[in-house]
């Protein structure tokens, strides 16, 4: 893996696989006295997409990825407090809890964190596979982000199997400010959202992204693929500055805040 941005003087030779540890102090958090966002909430989000803009192959991500992508999805993951997916993405991609990696113990604990991050999916129906890992097997219990006009039935299904209910609100769906704070509330304040494209682009449209951990594949898929973010637009662009790019195989790890 090379460091392409920011420039050092080994950016040009240093062409080698890097440590969790580094890669875990490239993608650190900013400090709470930096983040911008909802009582000191810092929402990432972390997408693949391919060279013409496809954010999914045959309705999954994991076909674009690649091995340097699977160890920053898992370094990303272990930084966090809280990893916020769509229900669609939740039953496409076989979502499973977050496990605790031993390589990221002593960090996690001087952070104040729980051992593995919770998973928290966004769902306004409900409609969730309740004996799945993900509810049967998560070390931290998973959470349900909904609105107040959830069913009530629904509702009461997720708490019996352990899920933890937590309304983000006012009407039968999420409203993206809404579920930021109400997880800073409870001290998740590291956020990373894994989408899919229909969360992510709620996300944007609301203001509320910090960050984008984007991976350019080296790949085409033509066909008629979403994009990344999909949804309502901006009334303005949004504008993101580029922090970082690092390069392996091909693959652009990039990395953009926002303005």
């Amino acid at each position: 893996m090379r460091r392409l941005l920011p420039v050092t003087d080994q950016t040009a030779d240093d062409d080698r696989e890097w440590s969790l540890e580094e890669l875990a102090e490239c993608y650190a958090y900013p400090e709470p006295g930096e983040r911008s966002g909802a009582p000191g909430a810092w929402l990432r989000g972390n997408m693949v997409s391919s060279l013409d803009g496809a954010a999914h192959h045959d309705g999954a991500s994991q076909p674009l990825s690649g091995p340097a992508d699977m160890r920053i999805f898992g370094v990303l993951r272990a930084l966090c407090d809280v990893v916020i997916a769509g229900a669609e993405t939740v039953r496409r991609e076989g979502y499973r809890p977050a496990r605790a990696r031993e390589a990221f113990a002593a960090r996690r604990a001087a952070a104040g964190q729980a051992p593995a991050p919770a998973i928290a999916v966004v769902s306004a129906s409900l409609e969730l596979d309740w004996t799945a890992p993900l509810f049967t097997e998560p070390l931290v219990p998973t959470l349900i982000l909904t609105g107040a006009g959830a069913p009530a039935e629904r509702v009461r299904a997720a708490r019996l199997a352990g899920a933890d209910v937590v309304v983000a609100g006012d009407g039968p769906g999420v409203d993206p400010a809404a579920a930021v704070a109400a997880l800073a509330g409870r001290g998740l304040t590291r956020q990373l959202t894994e989408g899919g494209p229909r969360l992510l682009g709620r996300f944007v449209a609301a203001g509320v992204l910090d960050e984008l951990c984007l991976t350019v594949a080296p790949v085409l898929t033509a066909g008629d693929a979403q994009r990344i973010t999909n949804g309502p637009g901006t009334a303005v662009p949004e504008r993101f500055a580029l922090v970082s790019v690092l390069e392996e195989a091909g693959f652009l790890f990039t990395r953009y805040r926002r303005i």
